[in-house]
């Protein structure tokens, strides 16, 4: 069961006393592609370690084709070859660790060089402002993981540090 103790990802937006630096840049409505260039959504929101005071996950909104794509979610297989879970009505979030986020700053646009949109598409996604406990990321670190895109992810808090990525407290 989740519990508020288990709780350490908060939404930016729920951290009065937190802010983007003002030296970052604050990437919520900016537009999310893929490796292929391929629109993805736009990132809504910022998810904020409180023990780390550093942005680590960002909240995309996921654009309506890979809703009407309706792939079923990617997930271990449970007994007898059935998948775990499936996306429900409403569900038109997902989660993108920081250190497979990449910024231009011209375009202010988010994109990532690992992930396609196929993988985007079959992530298990949440509503909006659902609270991200650590089994929802296990299943989302799964998902980007399953055909190595996370080569590049850093296996340390070094990501945290990124300095594009700071929440000022």
């Amino acid at each position: 069961m989740n519990t508020d103790k288990e709780k350490s990802l908060y939404y930016l937006e729920e951290l009065s006393d937190y802010k983007v630096a003002n030296s970052d840049k604050d990437v919520r409505g900016w537009e999310v592609k893929d490796k292929d260039g391929r629109v993805v959504g736009k990132v809504d929101n910022l998810l904020v370690n409180k023990n780390t005071e550093r942005v680590v996950y960002l909240d995309l909104e996921v654009d309506t084709s890979i809703i009407e794509k309706n792939h079923k979610p990617f997930s271990k297989r449970a007994k007898d070859g059935v998948h775990e879970f499936l996306n429900e009505e409403g569900e038109n979030h997902i989660i993108l660790p920081i250190g497979l986020a990449h910024l231009n700053l011209e375009s202010k646009l988010v994109f990532t060089k690992s992930i396609d949109y196929k993988t985007f598409a079959e992530t298990k996604r949440k509503k909006k402002r659902t609270p991200v406990y650590r089994d929802y990321e296990i299943v989302i670190l799964d998902s980007y993981n399953r055909d190595g895109h996370m080569e590049d992810y850093p296996e340390d808090d070094s990501l945290y540090d990124r300095d594009e990525y700071r929440a000022n407290h």
